[in-house]
């Protein structure tokens, strides 16, 4: 990595831990998912913040297809960006929206394992199921999304999570159940359904954890994957109260503001 390089890593860095917008990045860290993905592990090596998990992004198919890439990615998750349920998360005008996801708590024991997580060994590392709703947004002077480079290179565009009652996992099924967000202050409903997820959250997890591996990522605590949107990015038309649903999952709240 260039000197260059690094200071841009420090200036979105900083950005990212002080709320703060800047100037877009030069487009040769977001045009090819590969240079935005190394970009963003200089960027996260910039935060001495606890880790509490990783959010798969992109999972979207005709997302995926539409941008001509071949797989979502991942990206860390910060302690301070996960919220409890109904708590309230602020936003600005380049904020793009707001999702709902299947989340998992997994096992620090994951990392013991020595061989590619499956669908059949992956269920033994899940303790917990919940629902959660992320708020994705730049942290740059930016809209839109024209590569998945745009997203993975400003942190996964994450903004915060908040996550709803956790329920213990008891092989719960995560496919095809359906989703919606709504705000009924400003009669705005949308529904989703978590087939749109990368095949669905199971699979969105197994992709997650085979990355994990394959970076030769440790940690010594159990943490949570964040396994992509089941309602695309919703635009947040107006503040106040969003309540979300998924079926046989649970619900969970926030309040923009």
């Amino acid at each position: 990595m260039s000197k260059n390089d690094n200071k841009y890593a420090i200036k979105i860095a900083n950005a990212f831990l002080k709320n703060k917008i800047i100037s877009p990045l030069p487009i040769r860290y977001t045009k090819k998912l590969s240079n935005a993905q190394n970009f963003r592990k200089l960027c996260e090596s910039k935060i001495n913040k606890p880790i509490i998990g990783f959010k798969a992004a992109g999972t979207g198919i005709p997302v995926l297809k539409k941008l001509k890439e071949k797989e979502p990615f991942y990206a860390t998750v910060y302690k301070h960006n996960v919220l409890n349920n109904k708590k309230s998360v602020r936003i600005n005008k380049f904020t793009m929206g707001i999702e709902l996801e299947v989340c998992y708590l997994i096992k620090k024991t994951f990392f013991n394992l020595n061989q590619k997580v499956t669908k059949n060994n992956i269920r033994k590392f899940i303790t917990h199921i919940a629902p959660c709703i992320e708020v994705v947004g730049y942290r740059q002077k930016k809209k839109g999304i024209k590569s998945l480079g745009d997203l993975c290179s400003d942190f996964g565009a994450n903004v915060k999570f908040v996550v709803g009652p956790k329920k213990k996992y008891k092989n719960q099924n995560v496919k095809n159940l359906k989703t919606n967000i709504s705000n009924k202050k400003i009669n705005q409903s949308v529904d989703g359904n978590t087939n749109t997820v990368y095949i669905d959250p199971l699979n969105s997890l197994r992709f997650v954890l085979n990355k994990l591996k394959k970076d030769k990522i440790k940690f010594n605590k159990n943490f949570y994957v964040f396994t992509g949107s089941s309602v695309g990015v919703v635009p947040i038309l107006g503040k106040g109260i969003y309540n979300a649903k998924i079926d046989k999952i649970g619900s969970v709240s926030t309040k923009i503001i």
